[in-house]
């Protein structure tokens, strides 16, 4: 019996059986893979339907309450300052209070938040309402990540990323058409954004699954991210305060361009489409050249694109340079992110990411202030004269940089992966998969 069970427990028998798990896995159908999860995409869904219509509805609402276009920056940027100050509270949280506790509470706190807005109608109020949104959103999608995370094999884990994002992309988009729902009277729109909240609730709460443990916090420096990979430290902060422009000011433009609800909803989902269908084909190519030029001619792309706004001949055009601007756009953080883990060892791949994030959300916060300025100062068009402003330093800086070092550190050269900035424990899936690999290599010899 000895020699049996020693050969069970060897390298080479514990590959062989991956290996067929693998194969097994890759002929089943995608609702196998998706039923584990369905409650936590249920939730994923509706908390996104719930916040995409709020994000898109207060801007509007903010307009036309006559606030001028510096406060409604101010409004919009309070929401993604408690984004990235949540960054560093959620975790302590959850562990002190478990995940279902902690959804439960942030998710009650989202939807009466929502509700205030009608009531405590102040822009120094908004601002703060903003603020606690933003800290109590980023802990929700901190805890569906970790679960999901938790929940994920490790043969699933890039499907299981790949449809979260598809999830997370669609629910926003259709979040967007929401607005048509418009009666004439605005309280409805937001007691619909904090029915579909408090909805969430439902499917996370009832659940029988076991908690995941919330890991410590990686620890990480800026100032060394910065001194080896100036390019996607760039990329995350100019990338924030470009996209953060986009969710916060945008509705504000093409309502004052003209566009009625329902039109700003179609302007806003088809951006999101656009950055959800290009993002595919732009990482796939990055993953075959040097990431960095790619990285700045889509920035160089998006930054042309957004001086071809202000001469769109009509909403139709207007539209379709939105949904191009998208796809540009929407790929600068991935890229980013990417770059970043050619560059890492596995070892530093959750700090890393976790510092990008941080940037990122730093980038948004500043980016709804900045571009209401702008708009302020310049008239309506400074909105896309500020994103080709700050795009066109990406791709400047990138270029420097490419022609300053030519030859980059690198570790192993990372896959693409779609994605948009929520929290740093989706990216714990990068880690695992990176970690698997090393010990797959790290096995071979003693299976051999």
């Amino acid at each position: 019996m000895q020699p049996q069970s020693s050969a069970r427990s060897s390298p080479k028998y514990r590959a062989n059986r991956a290996q067929t798990h693998h194969n097994a896995f890759k002929e089943a159908p995608i609702w196998l893979l998706v039923q584990p999860i369905r409650a936590i995409l249920t939730s994923v869904a509706l908390l996104l339907l719930g916040s995409g219509l709020l994000n898109t509805l207060l801007s509007l609402t903010a307009n036309d309450l006559g606030y001028s276009t510096s406060v409604i920056g101010l409004i919009m940027s309070s929401y993604f300052a408690g984004f990235t100050c949540g960054t560093f509270v959620s975790g302590r949280l959850i562990k002190r209070m478990g995940h279902i506790r902690t959804f439960a509470f942030c998710a009650a706190v989202c939807a009466s938040m929502a509700l205030l807005h009608m009531l405590w109608v102040s822009a120094p109020g908004w601002m703060l309402l903003r603020f606690v949104y933003g800290l109590s959103f980023v802990t929700l999608m901190t805890v569906i990540e970790s679960w999901l995370n938790a929940r994920a094999a490790r043969e699933e884990r890039g499907k299981v990323f790949a449809v979260y994002m598809v999830v997370n992309l669609g629910a926003i988009a259709v979040a967007q058409q929401l607005l048509r729902l418009d009666v004439g009277q605005g309280y409805v729109l937001f007691a619909i954004a904090s029915i579909l909240i408090s909805w969430a609730l439902l499917p996370i709460t009832i659940t029988r699954k076991p908690q995941p443990q919330i890991p410590e916090r990686a620890k990480s420096s800026l100032r060394t991210l910065l001194g080896f990979a100036p390019v996607p430290v760039a990329g995350a902060a100019l990338s924030g305060l470009a996209m953060g422009a986009f969710w916060g000011m945008v509705p504000l433009y093409a309502s004052r361009q003209g566009f009625d609800t329902g039109a700003v909803g179609l302007l806003m989902s088809l951006t999101i489409v656009g950055g959800a269908l290009l993002q595919v084909p732009i990482g796939r190519y990055s993953d075959t050249h040097d990431r960095r030029a790619v990285l700045m001619a889509v920035a160089c792309a998006a930054a042309l694109l957004a001086l071809c706004m202000p001469l769109a001949p009509g909403h139709t055009a207007l539209m379709a340079v939105f949904f191009l601007w998208g796809g540009m756009a929407f790929s600068l953080y991935p890229l980013a992110v990417a770059q970043l883990l050619d560059q890492l060892h596995p070892d530093e791949v959750i700090s890393g990411t976790t510092t990008m994030l941080v940037l990122h959300g730093a980038g948004a916060a500043f980016a709804p202030m900045l571009a209401g300025a702008a708009m302020e100062v310049v008239g309506l068009q400074g909105l896309p004269l500020y994103a080709a402003l700050v795009l066109a330093c990406l791709g400047g800086f990138t270029l420097y940089q490419m022609r300053r070092v030519s030859v980059l550190p690198a570790g192993e050269h990372a896959h693409f992966e779609p994605m948009v900035a929520t929290s740093h424990e989706v990216l714990g899936m990068i880690e695992k998969e990176d970690e698997e690999k090393e010990e797959e290599k790290a096995e071979e010899p003693a299976a051999a």
